[in-house]
């Protein structure tokens, strides 16, 4: 259905005249008059009975108005609907993040900013597979490190450090290392994977390392290093505060690999969604 000239024919009835119509939709007098004519010519109906002292609609346009005006109303209603949305955000928002970091820095930040938007129902997923976003359904994830290539948009919230460390009594006990090459002298407490990354001569490596305890669990590994079983590469928010107490001790510093960006991906749309930017707005602000 075509909507032109729909707007000022239902203007110029309730306002009465062209010139009033034109002030209240703010164009010119002869806009107004050129659209209800070309709705005129593609109807072929009279709608309207023009005098130099008033405007009447005719039994064909008192039909037609009272035709038109719910439609319009509705439109009306679908653009606030869209525009109070751009500035309350509402529904559902889905994120994923890996479990860790999603434990200990996106979970607390989840908590604030879902008491600030009541009406937002947030739906997170804590997991270190990376998921497709279009086919989870996702509005965000949380990626960390160097991203691959793809069709979804990033912004870096932060950055990730990675810090080698362990606690006084173990170093009191089994020396400290100052190079890379000791590290085969030492207990080290392995995750996943059985290399560290580090940095020698300014380029970034992997390393191997062993030691006789190895888990999947980062709270793990930290509890271990507290308790002087070896040394441990983790991330700063594991062992941050415990540097910061003393319990723990930071070793081979100018090893220390480059810092990781820590990203909110999210699908590429042409107007980004309210809720999406708020929250990813919310998140750079306060990681």
């Amino acid at each position: 259905m075509d909507f032109l000239g729909i707007r000022e024919f239902i203007s110029v009835v309730e306002n009465r005249s062209f010139t009033a119509a034109s002030k209240h939709l703010k164009v010119s007098v002869a806009q107004v008059s050129r659209q209800v004519s070309a709705l005129e010519d593609r109807l072929g109906a009279k709608l309207l009975q023009r005098t130099t002292r008033k405007v009447t609609m005719t039994e064909l346009g008192t039909l037609f108005y009272h035709q038109c005006r719910p439609l319009v109303d509705g439109l009306q209603e679908a653009e606030n609907s869209v525009m109070d949305l751009q500035r309350k955000p509402v529904g559902n928002l889905r994120l994923t993040a890996p479990v860790a970091y999603g434990e200990q820095i996106i979970a607390p930040l989840i908590c604030d900013f879902s008491r600030q938007h009541p009406d937002l129902h947030l739906d997170m997923n804590l997991s270190n597979q990376k998921f497709d976003l279009i086919e989870g359904g996702y509005d965000v994830a949380i990626r960390l490190g160097q991203l691959q290539d793809s069709s979804l948009k990033a912004r870096k919230l932060g950055d990730r450090f990675l810090h080698v460390c362990a606690s006084p009594d173990y170093l009191q006990k089994y020396g400290t290392p100052y190079s890379l090459s000791e590290l085969k002298q030492h207990n080290c407490l392995l995750g996943t994977l059985d290399h560290w990354r580090l940095s020698d001569g300014g380029k970034t490596r992997s390393m191997t390392v062993s030691g006789n305890m190895r888990c999947n669990s980062g709270p793990s590994l930290l509890c271990a290093a507290l308790r002087g079983n070896g040394i441990v590469q983790l991330p700063d928010y594991y062992v941050a505060p415990y540097i910061e107490s003393g319990d723990l001790v930071p070793i081979l510093k100018k090893f220390s690999p480059e810092t990781e960006g820590v990203w909110a991906v999210y699908p590429e749309n042409r107007h980004m969604l309210p809720k999406v930017k708020l929250f990813v707005d919310f998140l750079a602000q306060n990681i």
